[in-house]
């Protein structure tokens, strides 16, 4: 649940700080390694929370995005180091506070609160569903990808989309149609079903907020540089959480009656909150130091480590469906990345001009 979008325009001076090579590399090593702990750190405390007793969805749909604040640390270094770029003996300019418009704060202010709705969904999804089913489900998010990208922005149907949807279509039928295999032993059949439910509806809201951030991007009539983006970012995390803050009222109740006592409680709670900002903010990196393509791919990769790290820290099932599950989620991915991959490559052979003399 990070929000992702092709960047463009860079020349600029927020830009400049990339001009380095090898601060570039730190930066991708950073973002991708921040990326990594987020995406599989976030589900397994989340779903940790559930499992030390914790029964509030609003409140674990709240710690998607509660940890927005940590986003000004970065923004406060970019305005810190623009300022002193901006120092000259003898000229001295005042230094842009923010860059986002309100045109921009609206549009993310909105696509805050459907993200507030799709983290309401992810964490009901997974109150009653192991990380490792959790995880393989969310990957169809592509499928839904593809056809609300084809919708919003017109971006056509590939042979590889179309392979893509297939597979993750079928992987999240397989696990439908066998419910005994991994369901928890607290959970009733019923519930199983409905956390299989909510969370394909997270991953299909999901797939309908990433083209929407393109579409937003591709309006904003001005430079999408990383610290507009983070600037955006920490707006659509404000209104997420406030659409979720209603879940913090049951908070001093639940603690006292929490499995190992109330400080492990507001432990996992902080740690989730920083973890899935981990996340956002290496999403974000990639992102505009890379590319999407990156960014999916790395999440991609981790989609089984998560699986396993489910099985390993929380005893998870792994039946022999979900393995056939995962491999034809991967195989999906790999589909649908390659696809992104070719798209690009034939974008750049068709915008370099031909300079051969003949």
């Amino acid at each position: 649940m990070d929000v992702e979008g092709q960047t463009s325009n860079h020349q600029n001076q927020d830009a400049a700080p990339l001009t380095s090579k090898g601060l570039r590399r730190v930066l991708i090593v950073l973002n991708c390694v921040l990326l990594a702990l987020g995406n599989t750190g976030g589900p397994l405390l989340l779903r940790l929370y559930f499992r030390s007793g914790g029964k509030r969805q609003w409140l674990s749909s709240w710690l998607v995005t509660g940890g927005w604040p940590i986003i000004f640390l970065p923004l406060l270094i970019t305005y810190l180091h623009r300022r002193r770029r901006q120092i000259r003996p003898g000229h001295i300019h005042p230094t842009k506070l923010f860059f986002i418009t309100p045109r921009l704060f609206v549009a993310c202010a909105f696509i805050g609160v459907f993200t507030g709705l799709d983290d309401f969904l992810y964490a009901y999804g997974l109150a009653f569903l192991p990380v490792s089913t959790s995880a393989l489900l969310l990957s169809t998010h592509l499928a839904f990808t593809a056809f609300f990208a084809f919708l919003i922005v017109k971006q056509k149907f590939t042979p590889f989309s179309i392979n893509s949807v297939a597979l993750l279509t079928v992987g999240a039928a397989i696990l439908g149609l066998h419910v005994s295999s991994d369901r928890p032993d607290n959970v009733t059949k019923s519930e199983y079903y409905m956390g299989f439910i909510l969370t394909l509806g997270s991953a299909a809201l999901y797939a309908l907020i990433l083209p929407l951030v393109q579409l937003m991007y591709a309006k904003s009539k001005q430079a999408i540089t990383y610290t507009l983006v983070m600037e955006m970012q920490l707006v659509m995390g404000c209104f997420a959480t406030a659409f979720c803050t209603v879940g913090m009222l049951a908070i001093p109740r639940e603690a006292r009656h929490s499995e190992g006592g109330e400080s492990r409680y507001y432990v996992i709670l902080v740690w989730s909150a920083v973890f899935w900002q981990f996340f956002f903010l290496g999403a974000v990196g990639v992102i505009f130091c890379v590319n999407t393509l990156l960014a999916a791919i790395v999440i991609a990769v981790f989609i089984p480590v998560t699986g396993v790290l489910g099985v390993v820290f929380f005893e998870e099932k792994f039946s022999s469906e979900k393995g056939v599950a995962l491999v034809l989620a991967l195989w999906g991915l790999a589909s649908y990345c390659y696809g992104e991959y070719r798209q690009e490559k034939d974008k750049k052979d068709e915008a370099t001009p031909s300079n051969q003399v003949v």
